[in-house]
């Protein structure tokens, strides 16, 4: 199995991890305690821009796990 594969995997993974966290710091859990200003809101500047990053990285993750799986299954 190359091993670049699976180091790509893992940065990809730990970026994947800090854009998720960097969306939740806008006090998203206002919604489920009954915040007023919880309205639906578009998404604008940094959001948005984080919004397709984890969409980008999430697809490429997934991307990286098929030919991981492809690469080591053995053929017999």
């Amino acid at each position: 199995m190359p091993t670049y594969l699976t180091v790509a995997q893992i940065l990809v993974a730990v970026a994947l991890i800090v854009t998720i966290l960097f969306q939740l710091h806008g006090g998203g859990l206002g919604g489920i305690f009954g915040q007023a200003d919880s309205v639906y809101r578009t998404r604008r500047g940094m959001q948005k821009t984080l919004l397709k990053l984890t969409v980008i990285l999430s697809v490429t993750f997934v991307v990286f796990a098929i030919l991981i799986a492809n690469l080591t299954v053995p053929a017999s």
